[in-house]
């Protein structure tokens, strides 16, 4: 039995370098539903059409940092997990990711094949959780407006 498109995970990776984009959408395309972009403003495109729920995106970009890119998008787009990827050890790079781009795990280049795969499925993870924590958050809400109604009309004279 195959998985339909729908059921993989939806991952968007973003990177300035062509051959990486390629070798990434190689590597994971039976895997995953993978969505490229070259630029931090086609990555801004792709999100308008799509919905993904993994961002990957290469830290050292010509127009715009990776950090930046993903701290930009945090208003329109909250949900993804994010991952930086950089060639660089950058610390201050990994504060700033950490503290603006709320990135969920950083990765050094080049990334290796299982270790990538273990992330990407722990970030999923994580994202299913809070979107299933969100549904029983709003479901508790919604339960205790209608108890509260109750209890208002039990107790009109």
């Amino acid at each position: 039995m195959s998985e339909s498109p729908q059921d993989k995970i939806r991952i968007l990776y973003v990177d300035d370098e062509e051959n990486n984009l390629q070798a990434f959408k190689a590597t994971f395309r039976r895997n995953y539903e993978i969505y490229l972009a070259l630029s931090a403003k086609e990555a801004r495109e792709i999100l308008q059409n799509h919905e993904v729920q993994i961002i990957i995106t290469d830290q050292r970009m010509p127009d715009e940092t990776g950090v930046d890119f993903l701290a930009s998008i945090i208003p329109t787009n909250p949900d993804p997990i994010r991952i930086l990827l950089t060639g660089y050890t950058d610390i201050q790079a990994v504060i700033d990711a950490i503290n603006k781009g709320q990135v969920y795990h950083y990765l050094t280049k080049p990334w290796e094949e299982e270790y990538m795969k273990n992330v990407i499925s722990n970030a999923f993870e994580v994202y299913s959780l809070r979107r299933e924590n969100r549904q029983l958050t709003e479901d508790l809400m919604l339960k205790n407006k209608e108890l509260q109604s109750m209890l208002n009309l039990k107790e009109m004279p």
